[in-house]
């Protein structure tokens, strides 16, 4: 054999065997894309959270990077088109607007395996995941039916989608569970993040006679409202206690860490797949309610508490039968409850909720 052919030969395999072992340890990219900035105090800075509870659990394995503030627009796929093209092998699109784009960019990237939050729809390299965040609602209800003096409750919603729906739905169905008397009232800001939207829908719902305030929206403003006119409001995706240290009762807030991690995890040992919807709640820790603040008397706590155990234990369903819309008309029967397709497609507000749902 010719010495070039030999050294030719054994430089490839060098060349080869360096590539093996550069492969073996390259770091799994990850990708993150946020509709806030990381900054808003609620539902964007909460998922970063759980980006840092990936890169604490696994470090050099993996590698991750965030998009913030992109727009439910065709920003969205563009930017998730350029992750995919960036060889992003995972990539969670964290909002509902993000829904269709995510499912148009993995039909060209069937190698990347992307996971969207709060949809409905999966595919072979799509995982659709949520918290049942109504389960902590429910439980905000079951404090705010206890502790109103008005009997009104007000609520400042996004978007009239499902996943927000339902929220008002659960808060007003755990308030009436302990006061049948309690009504909501509900205003919508068409904004998941503007502060100022949100602070004058918080102002609007206080003078319509609200003494509670709930949300669905990202920033701390209608916690920081309650505070300076000296009422009750509950945090919403993060603690906002800082914000409204006598306002906030408690947080309704998301451990998105368990549930990334454990993705992750099934994409380094090879058993991730696609085409599955996943939903956690209190029991797998992905819901989490803050500390109860002192102002809350000490039979509210305890009721509170035990609700939140039978919600564990299964025995309390939030949306379990018998269950009336507005209308007066039945929903749900006695002895059943609504599936979760119902849930991921409800359009309608429960007896006790004002108004009528935007189409």
């Amino acid at each position: 054999m010719p010495h070039r052919f030999r050294s030719a030969l054994a430089s490839a395999v060098l060349f080869g065997l360096i590539s093996m072992c550069v492969a073996a340890t390259a770091p799994l990219r990850v990708a993150f894309v946020y509709v806030g900035p990381i900054s808003d105090g609620g539902w964007s800075y909460q998922h970063n959270l759980g980006r840092l509870a990936l890169e604490k659990e696994f470090g050099a394995r993996i590698e991750t990077t965030y998009v913030e503030s992109v727009p439910e627009t065709a920003d969205a796929e563009r930017v998730i088109r350029q992750l995919a093209a960036k060889d992003y092998a995972v990539i969670f699109a964290t909002s509902f607007g993000y829904m269709e784009p995510t499912l148009r960019v993995a039909k060209l990237f069937p190698r990347v395996r992307f996971e969207h939050a709060t949809g409905y729809k999966s595919a072979a390299n799509v995982v659709t995941y949520d918290a049942r965040f109504y389960e902590g609602a429910y439980l905000l209800g079951v404090l705010a039916g206890r502790m109103t003096k008005t009997n009104t409750l007000g609520f400042v919603g996004s978007f009239p989608i499902p996943e927000v729906i339902r929220n008002i739905d659960a808060f007003t169905l755990g308030a009436r569970s302990v006061n049948p008397k309690i009504h909501t009232k509900v205003v919508w800001v068409d904004t998941w993040y503007d502060p100022g939207k949100e602070r004058q829908g918080a102002e609007a719902l206080i003078a319509q006679g609200a003494d509670i305030l709930c949300q669905n929206t990202d920033s701390p403003a209608a916690v920081q409202v309650a505070e300076e006119k000296g009422l009750h409001a509950f945090g919403w995706d993060s603690d906002m206690a800082k914000y409204g240290p006598h306002a906030q009762l408690t947080a309704n807030t998301e451990n998105w860490g368990v549930y990334y991690i454990d993705e992750i995890n099934k994409v380094l040992d090879g058993s991730w797949s696609g085409n599955r919807k996943v939903h956690w709640g209190i029991k797998e820790g992905a819901v989490v309610l803050t500390p109860l603040n002192p102002a809350v008397p000490a039979d509210v706590s305890r009721m509170f508490e035990a609700k939140k155990q039978a919600i564990v234990a299964g025995s309390l369903v939030p949306f379990a039968g018998p269950i009336k819309d507005n209308s007066g008309a039945i929903k749900v029967q006695s002895g059943s409850e609504l599936s979760m397709d119902d849930l991921l497609a409800m359009s309608w507000y429960v007896e006790g909720v004002d108004g009528t749902v935007p189409k």
